[in-house]
């Protein structure tokens, strides 16, 4: 039911729910049909829904819907009355055409149409490349923000923070995944629920996968085991989903009673001895019941002036709980059951842990008698009555610990000593003025006193200026005078109000004394997240994020702070200023290295060396840990206060953050850079090999015309001048060398451009290795060449002329790079689900640590090499074996030398072949 509270609502949160519903009246709804695996119903359930929606007059648009051939699906797709489907666009992916969710043919017929609904199946799939977006997840969001609603699917398996779990418990790793936050903006969740029996039955009769697929499948991923672990994970997922939304709603209807949907623990830490046991508890209580726990220290204005001993050990109680998993928070208020119940509400936690009895200090015991009740747990049960309160005991040392009282007026007597001046300074100045001022006035003038002390030396000092001001007052200005006597009854009712009003007024006074430090406090800390946030928002450089953070950090906790930044080979790099302080000031580059290893804090304050001077904290970023913050506090106790520690954390990422953005920014620069010299470097080859074949054909033609003349000159005269035709066959073989360079530029910019296109065909490997072998046989007939190919290898399906080339041009390089005789082998495997070919030699080998960089364009072997060529023939090979969706690689052949360059083919299903009878008739 609604909250009776009269609190106002927050005006800013008022705003934003405002803004959030008008952004969603433009944008469509999204539904997920959510399940634990393939199988479980989700795309027949969102056809179910579409079916019905068709009924009442809202057929909804079939966009991708796959039936994975299971039969109740496909009836339900094809059914009458039909739905309107949308053709699929088909993709030119590596030769062959795939067909595709087709984005912009769904926005022109959907787009400006009311209550516009899309059916998009697989929402985690990968595009194919050349697509708008990669992944389909990004096609929905564009749908949504252009107004149209969309249905689609998704299991768990996929959802990115799920992607370890589930390959830890079924051994495959996901590589379709879906971003969490994506899936929590969802408008619906349908859970598509089936039990791992059933399911298992429903993959025995092929109704999941059909034939060998369906075998494997139960051999693998579909055990039962696997089955019960992902529904789990589906039903706490979409379990926490539902929390969320049930957070949403009340908060959105301000409804203020806790609704025990979920056994949540709170735990109230108290200042006394007992906190630690009640910390532990909570623990293993909330442990017990798999639920979340949180852990809350409400600061009072009395507790606030206990010893900084015991408030330092009330904070390390704090930690305590945040390390064994607990949400922490320090609250101040004047009223800790209040407090507590208001805490529990806006986070709907049913169960309050504390400990039994009045709280810890007699401070506090005072103050809860001021409500009349005797101890926490009666007052908590009437602010909260929803709430089911357990109490922890103490042993027996903790209640002799906690009994002891903690002293209020000894603990800082100066204080006490400022209030009495202030009341005999307010009666010395009231005397000379009592003859001439009415005793009305001069109460007022107490009271002014009172007001001052409160707001100056606290409440404790205001109760005692309270009683000296009456005192004075009956002393000094009522007859008879210097005497406490009192000869008119009367004023006594003007002590006891006097009294009454300077007790109120100094509490009051007080407290608003507490709060506005407290807010003060807290709007500092804002500032300085804000005002970090501000400069480095303007950080164009890594310099400038380091100086910037460090300076802010600094001013906001004192002492010194230093960050330590990965570099490009990962190592940390040590901040620039810390070369100012001495080597035995500088914090500990180890700690620091294992703080960012184990992403964790390490340093001061921490169970890791908890003795240095220095608080390491990790600069975690969206994509990775960035660097390490060193901070030396001016005051050590200020990172135990759990606010502080948050505000510090929270500036880390900040941080981390910034730096990750200028990284990036230096990335996208370097390949915007990389792209424009790749463009133009393209642009000049093609060019330049264009305008240089014609001259080559003409140089080549002219070469050929004048052997053919010295040959009729030489039959003629029968004498051959042999210098011509040398020089003649010499500008021949030049002109067919520089024009084969010309077409491997020309054949790299093909390939660059994407318009080379296959021609695959199932072919036998050892005639693709034959005709190369022949291509070569000028190159090679100063060398051994030996064959290992099996009669028994299996179709490939791929390009024949390119393939050849490929293996040309090893074949070129092992005759060009070995001396004359040496062995070149050409080996054929097939391994696995790949067809290996590898062409080796026992010549020099390859130059250590650069069998990688022999694949870049103008690479060679070595940099002032008499061998002709400029570097491109392995760089066109790799570019025509990723076209084949292959790769290739170079190694040494064996430990003495020699090198081998190894490809790698993918095998695929090859057709079957037709038989036919003996007398050679087709059979069928």
């Amino acid at each position: 039911m609604p909250s009776s509270s009269d609190e106002r609502p927050d005006p800013d949160n008022l705003l934003a729910q405002i803004r959030q519903q008008e952004a969603a009246q433009s944008r469509g709804r999204l539904r997920i049909y959510f399940g634990a695996s393939a199988g479980v119903g989700k795309t027949f359930a969102m056809l179910q829904a579409a079916r019905h929606l068709a009924d009442q007059g809202r057929a909804p648009l079939i966009g991708v819907v796959e039936t994975h051939g299971r039969a109740d699906t496909a009836a339900l797709l094809g059914g009458q009355p039909p739905l309107p489907r949308l053709p699929m666009r088909q993709v030119d992916h590596r030769g062959r055409a795939l067909p595709e969710f087709d984005l912009d043919g769904a926005l022109a017929r959907l787009k400006d149409q009311p209550d516009a609904l899309i059916l998009v199946d697989e929402l985690a799939h990968s595009n194919v490349a050349g697509s708008r977006h990669p992944k389909r997840w990004q096609d929905v969001e564009e749908l949504l923000a252009n107004g149209i609603s969309v249905y689609t699917t998704v299991n768990v398996q996929h959802l990115e923070s799920l992607n370890d779990v589930v390959g830890g418990i079924t051994g495959v790793r996901v590589q379709e995944t879906l971003p969490d936050t994506f899936f929590d903006r969802a408008d619906e969740v349908v859970l598509v629920d089936t039990p791992a029996d059933e399911l298992l039955a429903r993959l025995k009769a092929g109704k999941v996968y059909q034939g060998a697929q369906a075998e494997r499948a139960g051999q693998h991923f579909f055990r039962k085991g696997n089955l019960m672990a992902l529904r789990e994970l589906a039903l706490r997922r979409t379990a926490d989903r539902v929390e969320d939304d049930v957070q949403a709603w009340r908060s959105n209807e301000r409804i203020a009673p806790v609704w025990k949907t979920e056994a949540a623990i709170l735990c109230a830490i108290g200042a006394g001895d007992e906190a630690e046991s009640i910390v532990r508890s909570a623990a293993q209580l909330a442990q017990q019941l798999a639920v979340s726990w949180h852990a809350v220290h409400v600061e009072t204005p009395a507790l606030h002036r206990q010893a900084d001993a015991r408030r330092e050990r009330t904070l390390r109680v704090v930690r305590l709980a945040q390390d064994l998993g607990a949400t922490t928070a320090v609250l101040a208020a004047q009223d800790p059951a209040q407090a507590l119940a208001d805490y529990a509400r806006q986070h709907n936690l049913s169960k309050l842990l504390m400990g039994r009895g009045a709280p810890p200090s007699s401070s506090t015991r005072l103050a809860l008698r001021r409500w009349g009740s005797r101890d926490l747990a009666a007052h908590l049960g009437r602010a909260a009555p929803e709430l089911d309160l357990s109490q922890v005991g103490a042993s027996a040392t903790q209640r002799s610990s906690e009994d002891d009282p903690v002293p209020t007026f000894g603990a800082a007597p100066r204080r006490y000593g400022w209030a009495t001046l202030a009341c005999v300074a307010v009666a010395m100045a009231c005397w000379p003025l009592s003859h001439r001022i009415a005793n009305d006035n001069i109460v007022m003038l107490f009271l002014l006193g009172v007001m001052g002390v409160a707001l100056r030396w606290g409440r404790g000092p205001a109760v005692l200026a309270s009683f000296l001001s009456v005192a004075l007052f009956d002393f000094l200005f009522v007859a008879p005078q210097l005497s406490l006597a009192v000869s008119d009854v009367q004023y006594l009712i003007t002590f006891v109000v006097m009294l009454a009003v300077g007790l109120i007024t100094g509490q009051l006074t007080a407290g608003l004394r507490y709060e506005a430090r407290v807010s003060s406090e807290r709007e500092a800390r804002a500032r300085g997240l804000f005002e970090l946030t501000r400069e480095l928002a303007g950080a164009l450089q890594t310099e400038q994020v380091i100086a910037t953070a460090e300076q802010q950090l600094a001013q906001q906790f004192g002492g010194r702070a230093l960050l330590h930044v990965l570099d490009d080979d990962d190592r940390l790099q040590p901040s620039p200023t810390e070369q100012t302080l001495a080597a035995a000031d500088r914090p500990d580059a180890g700690t620091a290295r294992w703080a960012l290893d184990h992403e964790q804090a390490a340093g001061l304050g921490t169970d890791t060396l908890p003795g240095s001077h220095w608080f390491y904290l990790p600069l975690r970023a969206p994509m990775r840990t960035r660097g390490v913050l060193a901070l030396r506090p001016g005051d050590p106790q200020t990172l135990m206060l759990p606010e502080r520690r948050a505000q510090l954390d929270t500036a880390a990422r900040i941080a981390g953050q910034a730096l990750e953005r200028v990284h990036y920014v230096e990335v996208a620069q370097q390949a915007l850079l990389q792209i424009e010299s790749e463009r133009l470097r393209n642009s000049l080859l093609s060019a330049l090999s264009h305008d240089l074949r014609t001259p080559l054909a003409a140089l080549q033609g002219l070469a050929e015309t004048l052997s053919d003349r010295l040959s009729s000159s030489a039959a003629d005269s029968g004498t051959l001048d042999a210098g011509a035709a040398d020089t003649a066959s010499a500008i021949r073989q030049q002109s067919l060398r520089i024009n084969a360079m010309v077409h491997n530029l020309l054949d790299m910019a093909r390939l660059q451009s994407g318009a080379l296109k296959l021609n695959r065909q199932w072919q036998p490997v050892d005639e693709v290795i034959g005709s190369s072998l022949q291509l070569m046989g000028p190159a090679l007939s100063r060398h051994r060449v030996v064959l290992d190919v099996p009669a028994t290898l299996p179709l490939v399906e791929l390009d024949a002329v390119l393939i050849e080339r490929v293996l040309a041009n090893l074949l070129e390089n092992a005759a060009k790079y070995t001396p004359a005789g040496s062995e070149i082998r050409v080996i054929a495997r097939a391994q696995g689900e790949e067809m290996r070919l590898s062409v080796e030699d026992n010549g020099p080998g390859l130059p250590p640590g650069r069998e990688e960089a022999l694949f870049e364009k103008f690479t060679r072997g070595h940099a002032e090499s008499p061998l002709p060529g400029v570097g491109l023939g392995l760089a066109i090979c790799r570019a025509i074996m990723q076209a084949h969706g292959g790769r290739i690689w170079a190694e040494r052949a064996t430990p003495q030398g020699g090198a081998r360059f190894s490809l790698a083919l993918p095998l695929g299903e090859p057709p079957a072949l037709p038989a036919f009878e003996e007398d050679g008739e087709h059979r069928p």
